[in-house]
This record gives C-alpha cells, sequence and structure tokens, in this order.
C-alpha cells in the first residue's frame, strides 16, 4: 500500500475536496452484514491495512428465530431485516460509500425461503449478495483475526446466532475450518431454552471436532457479539483498567469458571450485566456453554477477544499482497501521525534515531517491544495542539483508548506511557495509575527510557523533519553523546543538557554533548 498523499491531493466518494481529519485511501467502503442475530452496516473510512469505522450501526432482526424449528425465515424477521436494509442503502448513498458489500450467513443460508429473501434483500441494497458457506465464512473470520493481531497462533471461534465456526490460524495459514449448528439462537431454539439440553447438544457436536485437537496450549480467538459481551462483563467485575475488548485476555482456567458461573445463575444477577443490552442477555448462557465445551475439550492455554471479524477479513482480503503484508500496527500509528503531528516524516527520522540509539546501549529489546517502539514513534507528536499542561494526558487517553489493531494491552500500556513521559517528564505520580497497572516493570522502564529520549529528540529537532538524521545519539566510548553538526551548535543549552543526563541516569552513562 502506498503511504497517504498529501490532504490536498485527496478527495471523498462523491469527487468533493476531502475534509482534513480523513485519510485519502479513496472512497468508503461498506459492508452489510446479515448475520443470524443482527443486520449491520459498517462503512470503513476506506481500503487500507488498519481500516478505520467511520460509521456503525445495527439492528436486531432476530432472522435466526425458529429457522432450526420450522426452516423458514419468519415474515415479522425479514420485515424487520428490509427496513433496516433500505436505510442502510440510503446511508450509504448520502455518505458517498464507492464499493458496497452485502454478506448473509447462516440465517439465510439455512433457510428454505432463504433464496426470496436474498432476491429482496438484494434488490433493496442495488448490489450482489454474497451468500457464505460455513467453510467460507469461517475463513473470513480468520483472515479477521489475521488482520487485527500480530502473527496469531490459535484457533478463531466466530459464534453468531445461527451456527459456530471454528478454524486454525498460524501467521495467516489457516486451515480448511469447519461450522457447526451451535448459534446462539438456533441452541435456544432446538434445546427448547433449556440450558441442560443446549449443554448435551453442544457436547455431542464437539466432541470429535477435529480443530479443537489443535488448540491444546495455544490461544483461543474469541469472535462474535455474544462472547464479546460475556467478555465485557469479564472485565466489569474484575475492575479491569483498560475497557477496550479487542485484544482483551483471561486464562483459559479463568474463563472456564466464569462460563460455568454465567449458565448456572440467572443473567440479571450478575455483576457487570447492565453492560449487556437487554437483547443479548437472553443468549448469555448459551454463549458460555459452547465456551466452556471448547476450553474443556481443547483445552487451550487463554481465550483473547477479537473485535475484527467476517468483515474485516474481507477487507483484509481485498488487499494486494504488498497490503497484507503491512503491520497494522505501524500502519495505524503512521495514519493517526500523518493526520494529527507537525511534521509526520519527523516520526520516521525518530524510528531510526531511537533504534541507532537502543542499538548503542544495547537495550534489549524484543520484536513486539520494538514495534510498540516504532508505532509511539509515530505516535509522539499527536497532542501537540492541546494546551502544554494536557498534552501528556489527552496523548495517553487518545492512545490508550484508540482504534489499533497489533497491539495487546500491554503495548497500549507502553506506547501511552512514552509519550506521556515524553510531554510531562519522568513523573510517575501524574501518570494515569490505571494504566500503570497495565505496565511490568520492565515495560515501564522501556516507556520511561523512550519518554526520556523524546524529550531529547524533541529539543533538537523542535518536531521538524531531516534533523534528527545529522544529530546522533549514541555512546562513544562508553559516554552518551549527542553529536551536534555545528550549524546545529547553538541547540548545545543547559535545557538540553539537563535532559540528556536525565536519559543518561536511566542508561547508567555519563553524557556529553559533542559539537561536529
Amino acid at each position: 500500500m502506498a503511504k497517504p498523499k498529501s490532504p490536498s491531493e485527496g478527495t471523498s466518494g462523491s469527487g468533493r475536496a476531502l475534509p482534513p481529519g480523513r485519510l485519502p485511501y479513496g472512497p468508503p467502503v461498506a459492508i452489510v452484514d446479515i448475520g443470524s442475530n443482527s443486520v449491520r452496516l459498517v462503512v470503513y473510512e476506506g481500503l487500507s491495512r488498519a481500516p478505520t469505522p467511520m460509521f456503525n450501526e445495527k439492528e436486531l432482526c432476530a432472522l435466526g428465530r425458529s429457522v432450526a424449528v420450522t426452516g423458514r425465515l419468519s415474515e415479522d424477521s425479514m420485515a424487520k431485516a428490509f427496513a433496516a436494509l433500505r436505510r442502510f442503502r440510503a446511508l450509504a448513498d448520502a455518505m458517498g460509500v464507492g464499493r458496497m458489500f452485502v454478506l448473509a450467513t447462516a440465517a439465510a443460508r439455512d433457510a428454505a425461503n432463504g433464496q426470496e429473501f436474498i432476491a429482496e434483500a438484494e434488490r433493496l441494497c442495488r448490489t450482489e449478495i454474497q451468500l457464505l458457506s460455513g467453510k467460507r465464512e469461517a475463513r473470513l473470520s480468520a483472515l479477521g483475526v489475521v488482520s487485527g493481531f500480530f502473527k496469531p497462533d490459535g484457533i478463531v471461534g466466530d459464534l453468531g446466532g445461527g451456527s459456530l465456526e471454528l478454524i486454525s490460524v498460524s501467521k495467516a495459514r489457516l486451515s480448511d475450518g469447519a461450522t457447526f449448528p451451535l448459534g446462539g439462537i438456533r441452541l435456544q431454539d432446538v434445546s427448547e431454552q433449556s440450558i441442560k439440553k443446549a449443554d448435551r447438544i453442544t457436547r455431542d457436536a464437539l466432541d470429535d471436532a477435529r480443530e479443537l485437537e489443535k488448540l491444546k496450549d495455544r490461544t483461543f480467538y474469541a469472535v462474535g457479539g455474544t462472547w464479546r459481551a460475556l467478555a465485557h462483563m469479564h472485565m466489569v467485575q474484575k475492575n479491569y483498567p483498560l475497557h477496550v475488548l479487542h485484544g482483551y485476555t483471561i486464562p483459559a482456567k479463568e474463563a472456564l469458571e466464569f462460563c460455568r458461573l454465567v449458565r448456572r445463575v440467572d443473567p440479571e444477577t450478575l455483576p457487570g450485566i447492565n453492560v449487556v443490552s437487554s437483547e443479548r442477555r437472553p443468549l448469555l448462557a448459551y454463549g458460555a456453554v459452547v465456551l466452556e465445551h471448547i476450553l474443556r475439550i481443547g483445552k487451550p492455554r487463554e481465550v483473547v477477544l477479537s473485535s475484527l471479524g467476517v468483515r474485516e477479513g474481507l477487507l483484509y482480503e481485498l488487499l494486494d499482497d504488498d497490503g497484507r503484508r503491512e503491520d497494522p500496527l505501524i500502519s495505524s500509528a503512521r495514519d493517526l501521525g500523518y493526520l494529527r503531528a507537525r511534521a509526520p516524516r519527523h516520526g520516521d527520522d525518530l524510528v531510526e534515531w531511537t533504534d541507532r540509539l537502543f542499538r548503542s546501549v544495547d537495550i534489549d529489546e524484543t520484536v513486539e517491544e520494538r514495534r510498540w517502539r516504532h508505532a509511539a514513534c509515530h505516535l509522539a507528536d499527536i497532542g501537540w495542539r492541546a494546551h502544554p499542561d494536557y498534552r501528556g494526558e489527552q496523548s495517553l487517553d487518545t492512545i490508550a483508548h484508540g482504534s489499533f489493531a497489533g497491539v495487546d494491552h500491554f503495548g497500549r500500556a507502553y506506547m501511552a506511557l512514552a509519550i506521556f513521559y515524553r510531554h510531562m517528564g519522568l513523573l510517575d505520580d501524574e501518570a494515569s495509575p490505571r494504566i500503570r497497572e497495565l505496565a511490568s516493570t520492565r515495560i515501564l522502564d522501556r516507556a520511561r527510557t523512550l519518554g526520556a529520549a523524546m524529550r531529547v529528540a524533541y529539543l533538537v529537532s523542535a518536531a521538524v523533519a531531516d534533523v534528527l538524521p545529522r544529530a546522533p545519539l549514541t555512546l562513544k566510548r562508553d559516554v552518551l553523546t549527542l553529536r551536534l553538526p555545528t550549524e546545529l551548535g547553538e541547540l548545545a543549552s543547559d535545557r538540553l543538557r539537563n535532559r540528556l543526563n536525565k536519559l543518561g541516569k536511566l542508561l547508567a552513562r555519563p553524557t556529553a554533548i559533542e559539537t561536529i
């Protein structure tokens, strides 16, 4: 994928000049997902490695209700879905959408009158509808996880209203996948609202599931609204410091205990039930039953929530090879830096400058930590328009809660704290105590070191591109030395020396400024 063009070059889908807050990735792309429980419209800013939703709305139409019993979509559910589709088409037209994709899954796939429904839906949407097979749905769900995680390894499970898809993923390699008639609405119907009967149906369906044989000691990636609702409740119950569902991780044993609690008691008595919509609550116990059996049979190490699934998998599939190879975290960090930094190219300079520094002083970094540092360099200047007293706080909040893919919650803490320290100095008592709860001693040390290095860099460059490459900071005979070219020699102020000395203390090195 090409880097974003300058804002003056971008246009919207209607040919009008692109608003300053938008990235020039072409016209918006819309996906309508006709599921067994909900019909949803998501309009993305454009086709990119880290697509950002501009608009996201759903209607709970319960198309899958009674399909397992009667074999047909009900007239009432179809009427609700058609009303939603008419409105979604009008919204997409008003937003200047360039391409609109419509996907239909288990309910339309399994119903005797599914083709009649599809024909009318195509007329309303004015586009062909892709009726996904179970394996195709599993593949797109897995690609959604590939698009949203760094080198994922495990089993992806997508629980909808009508079916469950399971598929193995290792980096970008996928198995064939399998589909099971275990969606929340379907289970509720065929079990006649008996949790005990739903338990038996689920056990019989999954006991010989080959995909679960590949899950032991790996990660189970949970996709789907009911599992997101369960995770949200768990997050509230734990008083977790970061309310971002994507990447939320629950140890397998703890997830199993939580599932058993949810299926055993009245949902209205559960802690955190208020974060779940009233329409979703009756399905919680069925989602818990399915997850419990997956954990019991597969014995994974952990459950990780994915907010990205079939829709994002389709967008990922539409990218060219170069686009798919991009790192989603770096791509999204570059995009935000492009929109908000004074000089976006300065982020590239900062990446190279800190690369050289960290190599020189032999800082031990994992592959993940290096990615976090690079992303933080692109995000380092996004808060410059705020009042100086609040730049650190606003940047921390934006990064910790931003729409980033390819990063876990520990990485969010690293990046957010590093940029906080870059603005506010190494003042731990002023940094968010909730975000610091996520940071290990190692992460705090790396974030403080990066923040301190950035404080030196910005005094040298003033956020102007092409300055830092001329002013390297490296070890010279075991002294941390900032080398300034003659034309930048006047920058060697007491303030710069003070910041350099603070960095030197963190690295246990004497410091010096040298004019060359």
